[in-house]
């Protein structure tokens, strides 16, 4: 099922994104930064293994895991997380934990978009992203 979010996708939209960033303690500079970037996520996979890649002009980041496996995380913002990504009726669900608090990052395809909702306490952040054609 993971399947269908397999390719590369460019960041076409983001709603919101400075106010999640400061609601998980993204500092001012690096929030000017990554507000100005338009990265592109790889996702691949193979076997049970998912790996997404996020590549832009300001930081590259990569995990690689299996559906339900918690694992270690740094974020591209040095955040140190325990991560757990499921499948849950077609999104894919990855919440993050640092510090006593959560954040919920949930991808899901629409119209041959991905829409990436960002939530942490009441803040969210939608985020569009448009597959690369070969």
């Amino acid at each position: 099922m993971a399947e269908v979010f397999v390719g590369t996708w460019k960041l076409v939209d983001s709603k919101n994104f400075d106010d999640y960033m400061k609601s998980i303690g993204v500092g001012f500079a690096t929030r000017q930064v990554a507000s100005m970037t338009k990265p592109t996520t790889i996702i691949e996979v193979s076997g049970d293994t998912i790996t997404i890649k996020t590549q832009s002009t300001f930081k590259k980041t990569e995990i690689s895991f299996r559906l339900g496996v918690e694992f270690d995380e740094t974020t591209a913002d040095d955040r140190k997380v325990k991560s757990t990504v499921t499948l849950d009726g077609g999104k894919l669900v990855h919440v993050q934990k640092w510090n006593g608090q959560e954040t919920t990052l949930t991808g899901q395809l629409q119209d041959g978009k991905c829409i990436l909702t960002l939530t942490h306490c009441s803040v969210v952040s939608v985020r569009t992203y448009e597959k690369e054609t070969a």
